[in-house]
């Protein structure tokens, strides 16, 4: 069973998501797939890894966050909470469906958005994070310098320039946002498995962050893929991660 799946977050706009389900079984695990900032829920990567896990009878629910792809709302007016109440409601919505075992997958801006999710329900059985930022607030300080910082405060948005080139507009309330959301402090109220993996070369999200990450988390497990960067470009390491984190998730659904 395949099927688009519009759901509400808690400001009333439509969110998009496909489920995806081999068997039509309701106590098989489902993982809900958060992506990064400015992609969506169509790539490659997650695509892949719903082909994998397919094969296993295990369900995705990949869904695109809040002003990006076919979900309502502004790209700019993006923050972790919006994202975060994002993944509550997915799940709040897989349970209404009838769903047992629920796990979570993010990545990047998606993977402290899942860090704090999980940190807030009781509803998950695993979570899977891919290059994760766990400290947006010092990642910020760090890309940028006190006179870019001044600059986007006053203007009230800066220019985001994603992977594929494309400048989008992100306003200085992502940034207010982030005093509220700490990866680190989120972490220490999670106590289902975690596996953590990350590139040694990543230099958009410091593997700094999750070698911290992982030893605040009580069972969490870090993977170091030697030589990748953030985005796996090479596509030895992509291969590497994405059988990491399926072997994972496949051993942990049995």
């Amino acid at each position: 069973m395949e099927q688009k799946i519009w759901f509400t977050d808690s400001g009333g706009n439509k969110l998009c998501s496909f489920l995806s389900n081999p068997t039509k079984s309701l106590e098989k695990p489902v993982f809900i797939i958060c992506h990064g900032l400015s992609s969506n829920k169509n790539s490659p990567i997650y695509s892949e890894l719903t082909d994998i896990l397919k094969k296993h009878n295990i369900s995705t629910f990949k869904f695109d966050f809040y002003g990006h792809g076919e979900s309502q709302g502004n790209f700019d007016d993006i923050t972790v909470s919006k994202a975060v109440d994002s993944i509550l409601q997915a799940i709040k919505l897989l349970k209404e469906l009838g769903y047992k075992k629920i796990g979570l997958i993010g990545t990047s801006f998606g993977g402290i958005s899942s860090i704090i999710a999980a940190s807030k329900t009781k509803s998950l059985f695993l979570l899977v994070l891919r290059s994760p930022v766990s400290n947006y607030k010092v990642k910020t300080l760090t890309d940028l310098s006190n006179e870019e910082m001044q600059e986007w405060k006053t203007s009230g948005y800066r220019v985001y320039t994603n992977v594929q080139g494309k400048r989008l507009r992100l306003n200085y309330s992502f940034y207010e946002d982030l005093k509220n959301n700490d990866g680190y402090k989120a972490a220490k109220k999670i106590k289902i498995p975690t596996l953590i993996v990350h590139g040694d070369r990543d230099d958009v999200v410091p593997i700094e962050q999750s070698n911290k990450l992982s030893k605040i988390i009580t069972k969490a497990k870090l993977i170091r893929i030697i030589g990748a960067d953030h985005f796996y470009s090479d596509k030895k390491n992509f291969n590497e991660m994405l059988k990491v984190i399926s072997d994972y998730v496949i051993q942990k659904s049995k």
